[in-house]
């Protein structure tokens, strides 16, 4: 906001003005008391308008002074429409003036509105784009969650419901020693996660019906806040799908992130056990994968090269079929 000299000198000036233009006017003294009057008027008038444009964003200011220049051309035009009426002696002059006052006024608001609604806008992406997702249990229970985030590829905000919270607790306190185990990694891996310095917790109290299941809840808060879920579950994805809502599943990211293997590479794995058919062994890599070698049985237990002949993709993951090396 303006300062108070700042405003001192423009109210000075402006009563300084008035008076030398009454002089100049009427030149009397009651005509320089009135225009005196009239420039402290337009001086405080300035500041107040002042102050409220200070305070207001760039877009609104911007929009607001578009506004009134598109007024004002309007009022231009349809003053060269009405020549003939303003023709009339006392009317020109009052219908001009009304005129450029009232468009400019209707064009000053519609425009100040256009640039709240972009305000508007903007902010809500921004505060959309700064939301990751809303962390379901069962990707909480899983843990990848927090290996991720220690990375640094994820930088924003977790949400996470409060009835989500109840579930982890329930299981944590329950009575089946797995279950218990399971809901207290979870409120480990989320207190992990709370340390991150890449993301930050939400907790959203928010219950969108008491008696409505866990998943019909994060449909719903999902549709809501327009949020993605992070979840494991392959149900809640496709119902999520359903609905058209943003799923990222962890179980996808890792399987995007499987090293790349092409028929013909040679690599090397231990054969641990038989596979299906009587000739088959079966490996693994590091990651997890499958590894199905053909006349690799006799030799379970042992280091392999083995040459990749094809690469099979399913829901479930990846799978590579191999030869011994000859």
């Amino acid at each position: 906001m303006p300062g108070k000299a700042f405003s001192t000198v423009v109210v000075i000036f402006c009563l300084f003005s008035g008076g030398l233009i009454g002089q100049f006017v009427l030149g009397t003294r009651q005509g320089i008391m009135v225009f005196c009057g009239g420039g402290l008027l337009i001086g405080l008038g300035s500041l107040l308008v002042l102050w409220t444009w200070l305070k207001m964003e760039p877009e609104r200011i911007i929009g607001g002074t578009l506004g009134v220049l598109v007024g004002a051309v309007l009022a231009v035009a349809i003053d060269s429409g009405l020549s003939g009426v303003m023709d009339k002696p006392g009317v020109g002059g009052t219908v001009s003036v009304t005129l450029f006052i009232i468009l400019g006024l209707i064009g000053m608001q519609l425009g100040a509105s256009t640039g709240g609604a972009l305000i508007s806008r903007r902010n809500q992406e921004k505060e959309l784009s700064q939301v990751i997702g809303i962390l379901d249990t069962s990707v909480i229970i899983d843990g990848r969650i927090a290996d991720v985030c220690n990375t640094g590829f994820l930088n924003g905000d977790l949400v996470i419901p409060e009835f989500i919270l109840r579930e982890l607790q329930m299981i944590a306190d329950s009575e089946d020693s797995s279950k218990r185990t399971r809901g207290r990694r979870g409120l480990d891996i989320l207190n992990r996660i709370r340390k991150q310095p890449y993301v930050n917790i939400i907790i959203d109290g928010t219950d969108y019906g008491g008696n409505k299941e866990v998943d019909r809840k994060l449909i719903d808060m999902a549709k809501e806040t327009g949020h993605a879920i992070l979840t494991n579950d392959y149900n809640l994805n496709k119902v999520a799908d359903v609905h058209s809502i943003q799923v990222l599943n962890i179980n996808q990211l890792a399987i995007a992130l499987k090293p790349v293997v092409l028929p013909g590479e040679i690599i090397k794995v231990k054969i641990i056990k038989e596979g299906k058919e009587p000739v088959q062994g079966l490996a693994y890599l590091d990651d997890g994968t499958m590894v199905v070698v053909d006349h690799g049985r006799r030799h379970i237990g042992k280091n392999a090269e083995v040459s990749v002949t094809s690469v099979l993709q399913t829901t479930a993951g990846r799978m590579i079929f191999a030869d011994l090396k000859t």
